[in-house]
């Protein structure tokens, strides 16, 4: 979707095409590298994982007790698999407001994000016949090309749920958008 100048690295594959466009740094490497690589070691559990281990992912984010929610859902090394897009809509979905500190997160509440998030990351990497891959990230489950997300990137328009004004924030320290609505997500959900 960015100009073909703009791409750093294109993975092309018999069924899949993968093109990356703001990619810092980039290493290929093999099996036996991978293993052995110091930062992909230090990842968290892998939210696509079926054996998905919420207790390790838990007691990650215990760690980061006084951190706010939307800065520890993007830290890998927490879980990896959520990025941007993701975190606003799964903190929305689940009803969760993203400003609240980790730490103050009830098990019932951690239990629906964690549900939550791996329900849309499913949503988002599972090929169907209905909705081609190339039809873009989705979590209202809509077909409609304008409804496919709740929050992410709809400042100042109407919640999809309760019709108040999507509200938007720079966030954490590089400055990432958090979307929310402050009806749905108000700052006592989650405790």
């Amino acid at each position: 979707r960015a100009p073909r100048h703009e791409m750093r690295i294109c993975v092309d594959t018999a069924k899949y095409v993968a093109v990356g466009f703001n990619i810092p740094v980039a290493e290929f490497l093999t099996s036996a590298q991978l293993s052995q690589h110091e930062q992909i070691q230090a990842l968290g559990p892998d939210l696509a994982d079926p054996d998905l281990d919420r207790t390790d992912v838990r007691r990650r984010m215990a760690v980061l007790a006084t951190e706010p929610l939307h800065d520890v859902l993007l830290n890998q090394r927490v879980v990896a698999g959520i990025g941007n897009v993701l975190k606003s809509e799964v903190l929305f979905i689940a009803r969760i407001n993203p400003f609240m500190p980790v730490g103050a997160l009830r098990h019932e509440a951690f239990d629906r994000l964690m549900d939550t998030a791996r329900h849309l990351m499913d949503m988002n990497t599972r090929e169907s016949a209905i909705v081609p891959p190339a039809f873009g990230r989705r979590t209202t489950g809509s077909l409609d090309p304008n409804a496919k997300l709740y929050v992410y990137g709809r400042s100042g328009k109407a919640c999809r749920i309760c019709g108040a004004a999507i509200d938007v924030r720079k966030t954490g320290v590089d400055a990432r958008l958090t979307y929310w609505c402050p009806i749905c997500q108000p700052s006592d959900i989650g405790l």
